[in-house]
């Protein structure tokens, strides 16, 4: 996939991550970033599954970086405690 790919594989998924999961903070670089490692991340969680990961533009690359954008966000939201509904407490 070329990187312009990359880039708009990227931000469709980490769209629609941040939109599953809730999360606000990420401007559109950031939901490029947060598309693109997810890609990476959801590649190497179907390779090991024994499927293909993202290898062209197509709707299953979508899927791919989707499913590891949405789960790079829900372990972002754990680690930092974003996202649980809570009010931030002003002292």
């Amino acid at each position: 996939m070329s990187w312009l790919s990359w880039i708009i594989v990227g931000f469709i998924a980490g769209a629609f991550a941040k939109a599953v999961t809730g999360v606000r903070s990420a401007g559109c670089l950031g939901t490029i970033v947060i598309g693109i490692v997810g890609g990476l991340l959801g590649g190497a969680i179907f390779k090991a599954a024994g499927d293909e990961g993202v290898n062209e533009f197509s709707l299953y690359s979508l899927l791919v970086a989707f499913v590891g954008a949405t789960l790079l966000l829900f372990i972002w939201g754990a680690l930092t405690d974003q996202g649980r509904g809570r009010p931030r407490q002003r002292h």
